[in-house]
């Protein structure tokens, strides 16, 4: 449990600084300097302020110095990003593979809030997760580097094949994205990146009959949060999808 408690209080506060990065890494900003400051007046914000969640919900949303609304999507950030690195620790039992669930939540959140509003997911997230994933994969458990790095791979191989074969429907940052998850996943990507294309293709359905064929098929959908969605499902349910699919259709 005390594991847990800081893996929750962790990602609460390491949620406030992917907001920082999801805001300024796209606009090519400094994510050290300047401090956090209000998005409307610049007002740097008190440390007091900047309680993860607590400081929010303590000024009702709203700005100490101007009064003015600060989105709701900060706390919310916070709050799913401690939930799920407390979910990862509940859900596995050893270090390996609690330490690569905690770290590509970490980096699939900034990289689904960039894509969903820039349509980019930078380079500085997928080569700063496939570092990551390779450190800690051979620091914690080498004998399964082999496998994660041929699902890598293989992720990124298949994504490259479907961006080659349709270039308007998804970009290479979805193939590095792809690749950077097998690092982590190992052969749960499979079913991270079927998850992935359902719910797109689920969206894609959704938006043609809401708007028609022709205009339906013109609305541009990112694909790196359904590509998120994939990851986040596979770090707590994809080794048990794997093993369903074996031991069912491979026995």
């Amino acid at each position: 449990m005390e594991v847990a408690t800081f893996a929750g209080v962790l990602g609460a506060i390491v949620g406030s600084f992917l907001n920082v990065v999801a805001y300024r890494l796209p606009r090519h900003e400094s994510l050290i300097t300047p401090a956090s400051h209000c998005p409307s007046c610049a007002t740097p914000v008190k440390p007091y302020d900047n309680i993860p969640i607590l400081s929010w919900l303590a000024l009702r949303g709203r700005c100490r110095s101007c009064g003015q609304p600060i989105s709701p999507r900060y706390p919310l950030v916070e709050a799913l990003t401690a939930a799920l690195c407390v979910g990862a620790v509940l859900v596995h039992h050893s270090a390996a593979p609690i330490a690569l669930s905690v770290v590509l939540i970490l980096l699939v959140v900034p990289a689904a809030l960039i894509d969903l509003e820039h349509r980019i997911i930078p380079n500085r997230i997928t080569a700063l997760g496939a570092v990551f994933a390779l450190l800690i994969g051979l620091a914690l458990d080498p004998s399964g580097e082999p496998g994660r790095l041929i699902a890598g791979a293989g992720a990124g191989g298949f994504l490259l094949l479907a961006a080659l074969a349709y270039p308007g429907g998804m970009g290479m940052g979805d193939v590095k994205l792809a690749g950077m998850m097998g690092l982590f996943l190992g052969a749960a990507v499979a079913p991270a990146i079927m998850i992935a294309l359902v719910a797109g293709v689920c969206l894609g359905a959704v938006v043609i009959a809401r708007k028609g064929a022709q205009e339906g098929r013109k609305t541009a959908v990112p694909f790196g949060p359904f590509l998120a969605l994939g990851a986040l499902f596979a770090v707590f349910l994809g080794q048990q999808t794997v093993d369903v699919y074996v031991n069912h259709f491979l026995h």
